[in-house]
């Protein structure tokens, strides 16, 4: 979940904005641009196998590894059977992703590092404390999920929450950018305050079920089952407890867009913001 956005108009930007600063977060703003456009090309040639590589990365553990689909719902049908027969290839492809994209996605995002320093020296007006619980909610997935739990990297979800960050990024990163320059294309600004309708929720209950997906099978609750399943450690507890908080995140993310939707397009054009 992201969305480190406070009010600042471009007149602002261009008048207290050191140049040498200002080149600086141009460049950063440009390059994470590039770095998210390049994920999401490359997943995007992934699932539709457009190099003709993707079909090659199949292994076995591939259509049989643990998924949120399968723990959800309880079927002798794969997830892949009910759907149609031109959309089952690049369903299967999916459990692939991360062979194709899991390194370039952890480097990209780890950059975003920088983003809580910007906070941190008053570089850019974003809250720091928000700013950290994003940045570091990101980088749990990418290095304490998905680096960590092998079942995590062939579910399917792990290419949603790809998607949903790379194209939120690419969207956010060139605004932010043209911003810092004193342009306000309305096209990109329509899409900043638009496309989250569908990518918060999709990228964020994409993140909260592959945590879910790394806690085990057994009970919670110390028994007997506990002991012949295997009973939770600590760090079990902890990613439950942030499955739990995911929720309330989202919904708190979603609805400040919501109304900073209504505030940037409902009364017209506005210049606005800047990271």
């Amino acid at each position: 979940m992201t969305s480190k956005d406070t009010v600042k108009s471009t007149a602002s930007v261009r008048k207290k904005v050191p140049p040498a600063l200002k080149a600086y977060l141009v460049a950063y703003n440009v390059l994470s641009t590039l770095g998210w456009t390049y994920i999401l090309l490359l997943t995007l040639v992934h699932l539709f196998n457009l190099d003709g590589k993707s079909d090659a990365l199949y292994s076995s553990n591939s259509t049989t590894a643990t998924s949120l689909l399968s723990r959800l719902f309880s079927s002798s049908k794969a997830p892949q059977s009910r759907l149609p027969a031109f959309l089952q290839p690049i369903y299967q492809r999916t459990t692939t992703t991360f062979a194709r994209v899991g390194p370039q996605t952890a480097f990209v995002q780890s950059f975003a590092l920088l983003e809580v320093v910007h906070a941190l020296t008053g570089w850019v007006k974003s809250p720091i404390a928000t700013t950290a619980i994003q940045v570091s909610s990101r980088l749990f997935l990418v290095w304490g999920v998905a680096e960590q739990f092998p079942e995590v990297r062939s579910n399917p979800l792990y290419t949603s929450m790809v998607l949903a960050w790379a194209m939120t990024e690419v969207i956010r990163y060139s605004f932010y950018a043209c911003n810092l320059l004193g342009s306000n294309p309305y096209p990109l600004l329509y899409l900043r305050y638009t496309t989250f309708f569908v990518l918060y929720p999709l990228g964020a209950s994409s993140e909260a079920f592959l945590t879910y997906a790394t806690l085990p099978s057994s009970s919670p609750f110390p028994g007997w089952q506990s002991w012949l399943q295997g009973m939770w450690k600590p760090t079990d507890y902890g990613r439950a407890l942030l499955f739990a908080m995911w929720w309330p995140g989202l919904y708190v993310m979603y609805t400040y867009m919501i109304a900073q939707r209504r505030k940037v397009l409902g009364t017209g054009r506005k210049t606005l913001k800047t990271n």
